[in-house]
Order: structure tokens, then sequence, then C-alpha cells
């Protein structure tokens, strides 16, 4: 089996883990990894259906308690993240996946913030919300465990999107580090707004083995993950496919 994942309409770390959900992953697994985080007390999580444009599609949706919308973040480097990921209950594989996403997020952020690695803290990636998307993605995916991963042309709007770091022109610089770095071709739309997250870029990053190189396969299932962007239709496609 092989996964096909369409990225016309964007790819974010949450669309990524509902896509995989939807298209039949694992969630006794998934409620075993996040139940077995240290991080209890900083996040609850739903899995839900959502219609988009009149398309059903599974969200999946971290949620922050209160208290964290009114403070800081507590900011983590790599090495606590790793700590996290080493001590939650899931497979081997799906640890080293999940450990290899935020590498490919850390060497962006310190290419463009130029600084050394133990330097570079994640503001947004480090937070809680980051990891249980990263870790959810790596622990779904080892429990498909595709032969081969192949991505449609990964597609970016336009203009601005405010972060810790104040309004950063889209593609913003983590994503524009990370395509540029694993040679991953992106095409930009007139859509207002990011579209491809430096989650979901350095998803297809660490998992991505090349394009459809044919025109003829068979679609075996399909998974739609809902996005939260406010763009025409935020659904990533992932497919169960033969005859690449």
């Amino acid at each position: 089996m092989d996964l096909y994942f369409e990225c016309y309409n964007g790819i974010s770390g949450d669309m990524s883990v509902a896509a995989l959900l939807d298209l039949g992953a694992s969630r006794e697994k998934l409620e075993k990894a996040l139940k077995s985080l240290n991080c209890n007390n900083e996040f609850e999580y739903k899995i839900s259906q959502v219609s988009i444009n009149a398309l059903r599609a599974t969200d999946f949706n971290v949620i922050l308690p209160k208290h964290n919308h009114t403070h800081e973040h507590i900011h983590r480097n790599l090495d606590d993240v790793n700590q996290i990921i080493d001590k939650t209950d899931t497979s081997l594989k799906a640890k080293n996946l999940a450990k290899k996403i935020f590498r490919i997020v850390e060497e962006a952020e310190t290419k463009f913030h130029g600084k050394e690695t133990s330097e570079v803290h994640f503001h947004e990636v480090g937070a809680i919300d980051s990891i249980v998307d990263i870790l959810s993605f790596a622990v779904l995916f080892d429990d498909l465990s595709p032969n081969k991963v192949y991505f449609s042309t990964l597609t970016e709007g336009q203009g601005t999107v405010n972060c810790q770091h104040g309004a950063l022109s889209v593609p913003v610089p983590a994503v524009c580090e990370i395509v540029s770095a694993y040679q991953i071709p992106i095409k930009l739309s007139d859509n207002d707004g990011e579209m491809i997250t430096p989650t979901g870029a350095a998803i297809a990053a660490a998992i991505r083995d090349g394009d459809i190189v044919s025109v003829e396969i068979i679609i075996e299932k399909v998974g739609n993950g809902a996005g939260k962007r406010k763009y025409k239709n935020p659904i990533l496609r992932v497919m169960k496919i033969k005859g690449v």
C-alpha cells in the first residue's frame, strides 16, 4: 500500500493528523500515545466530523487551557522535545519519525534565526500543540506503514501571517528553508494567507519519496483532513493507492 498526499489546498500538522485518522489509522494507538505524554495538564484534544463546502472531513483540534492563551508558551529546545517523545508510549519507529520532523524544523529555524542549534527554542513548534500534532502524525503514519509516499505539488497562499516573530511574509521563512533544503516543489496561489505551515512542510520533507510518476493509479480509500485557515476549501486529501 502506498500513500498519495494531495496538497493543492495546503498542508499543516493538524490537517495531516486528521487525514490519516479519516483514512483509518488507529485512534486507539493515538489515544495511548497522547495519554502517555507528560504534558497532560497543558492540552486537551478533540476529534470530530465537520463539513467544508458540503464535503465531509475529519477535524483534529488541540485545545489549550484558557490560562495558556493569556501566558507565554513554555519554550522548549530540541533536546527538551526529544526527551518528551522518548517517554511516550508508542513504537520506536514513531518516535524516530517525530524526532526527524522536529529536527527538520529545528534546522530551518537555526538557519533563518542565525543561531547555534543549542540556542534555538521552538516558539511555535516547541509549544505543546505542535508537539501533539507531530507526535500524533508519527503514531498514525507508523500504524499505516506505507511502502511509498507520494506528494502533489504543495500549494501556498500569499500575503502575511502573524506569529511570535510578528507579521511574516508567506511563505514564512521556515517553510522557505525547508522546501529549499529538501527541493520540494511549491506553487503559489491567489489565496490570501498561509497554506503551508512549517510543520506541514517538515512532514512532507520527512516522508516524501517523490511525486506521482504514473497517470494511472487505483484509489483504494480517501482520507479528508480539515484545516482551520479561512481560505477556500482547506482540506488535505490523503489516498491509499496502487499502481504508481
